[in-house]
């Protein structure tokens, strides 16, 4: 916790407005998703999801294939607690709300459902869209599955299992407008993960980065992300790392106060 807290106000410190941002995409994007409002019937909808699974006082007994929690000494877990701890906080659910609403990707895979709060926010904010969701344990997965099918969120697929084994078979012959990759907080499995998903990308794809202050591992894989020679074009919220391939953009990395 220390770690991002001292990260964060080095952060800020680096950090712009629109007001810093000479690029056209870039500052559209600040003014026309970042600073305005989450739509109220879809915060108020998405707040109304997660109070409901914080009401859910059930244990289960979790699988974990990722880098660990900071916070869980085992793996016997209230829902609720889940939810707390490791669940989508309401800011960046929001935030995620109106990137999905401002591109509005049809095509999106998720890597890393847990009990499927992030995917609920990028299903509400498409109705239309169709979502793969990956998800190693089980038992969140089971967990994530009633939460779509009590919501008729009826467009999401979840596939269970090992990432390493699920994710080759996923990316085999799809194309995605968007991944979001919040499944492992290790440097190795992060940029296993994005060589992996580059294969389904075209020009106008996207990918979010959950998390890319978690530990040093994690802003290392994102600095390797950041020079890769098919990412043009960075955006860095402390809470997400959105990395576009728009062969049009010129290569440049903004840090952004949202």
């Amino acid at each position: 916790m220390l770690y991002q807290q001292r990260k964060y106000l080095q952060f800020l410190l680096k950090a712009s407005n629109q007001h810093g941002v000479h690029s056209p995409f870039v500052y559209q994007l600040i003014t026309k998703c970042f600073y305005k409002k989450t739509p109220k019937n879809l915060a108020k909808y998405f707040l109304n999801i997660k109070q409901h699974l914080l009401n859910n006082k059930k244990t289960i007994e979790v699988t974990d294939f990722g880098a660990g929690s900071k916070v869980f000494k085992n793996n016997t877990r209230k829902i609720a607690q889940i939810v707390k701890v490791a669940g989508i906080a309401n800011k960046k659910a929001k935030l995620l709300i109106k990137i999905v609403t401002y591109f509005k990707p049809k095509n999106i895979l998720e890597i890393g459902t847990s009990i499927g709060l992030s995917t609920t926010a990028i299903q509400m904010a498409n109705s239309n869209a169709s979502i793969i969701t990956l998800e190693g344990c089980p038992e969140t997965s089971k967990v994530a599955k009633k939460l779509f099918e009590k919501n008729n969120f009826n467009a999401i697929e979840v596939i269970t299992g090992d990432f390493s084994k699920t994710l080759p078979k996923v990316t085999e012959k799809a194309t995605f407008d968007f991944i979001y990759f919040d499944g492992n907080h290790t440097k190795q499995a992060t940029l296993k993960y994005f060589k992996e998903c580059l294969k389904t990308i075209h020009n106008t794809s996207f990918f979010i980065f959950d998390d890319i202050y978690w530990n040093a591992e994690m802003q290392e894989a994102w600095a390797i992300i950041k020079n890769h020679p098919e990412v043009t074009v960075t955006v860095d919220l402390f809470y997400f790392g959105i990395v576009f391939f728009r062969k049009e953009q010129a290569k440049e990395h903004f840090k952004i106060r949202v």
